[in-house]
């Protein structure tokens, strides 16, 4: 008998997996590590259809910004300095400010943003600032959801450009005490799930349901049943159970290693394919980030090894300049990178 409710287990959590995932289109997977001793380490995929150009972006303090988003833009100038990473030169997806405080963008798409009027009384903020909004302006999740919450601005979506692919993202952050919040735009309002448990997410399904399939998957047994397919609910249910089953340490080399092995077990092989699926996303590039020591590690599919930022070594102050290292073409770095950050002009965010 308890082999027949096994094996039927195992069956309805393959059936779940089918009716939850659908078709995605994007597979990004996003998980918070927490060790002893302060020991915090986000890491993150980026999966993505399409190549999507990444390039490391040094921002200090004090730079003046804009939503892009015409008249109506809101405007601030930002508190911290961040290290973050941008998406074609457009947008950041990605990145740690100098206290330790990350910030993830993955693909939704159930994600519906509030209506937007350029000549209306709503300040608006570009889809493609949101996650440098965050970066720039609070130290904590609790200070970012607080500020949030209050909806003082609208975001304001748009097709990335030169494709038919309309952007609908959710916004991930966690900071250095370990602490998460999920932000999300669901039938045009926003949802936020804040929570230091929070710790897995993928791109699709909206969270709460992401939470329903954490919740079945409690009854079934990591280390004898665990879903090996690529979609979204099968890569939840292996990070959350990896996650709290690698070693629980504050040894910065083990721990960081233990958080890439995990991220690396989620990830689509790289021109991965399935009939049916035409937008079956490759994993292009990962990242893990110490929150404790502040160091932001990195490597591309593309590319031999990964390399590492020490963020203590930046120059955030206002009087530094805007520095970025060049990743394009497969350029390969190796360690410490901070010193290989080059003098550049800020890349324009896209509006509308």
């Amino acid at each position: 008998m308890k082999k027949i409710y096994k094996n039927l287990a195992i069956v309805m959590a393959c059936y779940l997996a089918v009716i939850l995932s659908n078709i995605e289109s994007y597979a990004c997977t996003r998980v918070v590590y927490k060790g002893p001793n302060g020991t915090v380490l986000t890491g993150r995929t980026m999966d993505f259809s399409l190549e999507i150009p990444a390039n490391q972006w040094i921002f200090p303090r004090g730079m003046k910004r804009t939503g892009e988003v015409g008249k109506n833009s809101i405007e601030w100038v930002s508190k911290y300095g961040s290290l973050a990473v941008s998406s074609w030169d457009i947008s950041i997806s990605d990145g740690m400010n100098e206290k330790g405080l990350v910030a993830n963008m993955l693909w939704l798409v159930e994600s519906e943003y509030p209506s937007f009027n350029k000549e209306g009384n709503t300040k608006g903020l570009a889809i493609s600032l949101w996650a440098q909004y965050v970066l720039d302006n609070f130290a904590t999740v609790s200070e970012a959801v607080e500020a949030l919450s209050k909806e003082s601005f609208a975001i304001v979506s748009d097709f990335i450009p030169g494709t038919n692919k309309f952007t609908t993202v959710h916004l991930s952050i966690s900071d250095a005490s370990g602490d998460s919040a999920i932000f999300e735009y669901i039938g045009g309002k926003l949802v936020i799930h804040h929570d230091p448990c929070y710790t897995v997410m993928t791109n699709d399904p909206a969270y709460d349901k992401q939470l329903a399939i954490a919740k079945y998957w409690e009854n079934i047994p990591g280390k004898t049943f665990l879903p090996g397919s690529v979609t979204a609910s099968d890569r939840f249910a292996r990070a959350s159970f990896f996650i709290k089953a690698i070693p629980q340490t504050d040894d910065t080399r083990i721990a960081v290693a233990s958080v890439f092995s995990v991220i690396r077990n989620v990830s689509v092989p790289y021109g991965f394919e399935i009939e049916g699926y035409p937008n079956l996303s490759t994993t292009r590039w990962r990242a893990v980030a110490d929150q404790k020591n502040l160091v932001y590690y990195f490597e591309t599919a593309l590319t031999p090894n990964a390399f590492w930022v020490d963020l203590k070594k930046i120059d955030f102050s206002e009087k530094a300049s805007v520095r970025k290292l060049d990743l394009s073409n497969h350029k390969t770095y190796s360690g410490e990178t901070s010193d290989e950050f080059k003098k550049a002009t800020p890349f324009k965010f896209i509006g509308i």
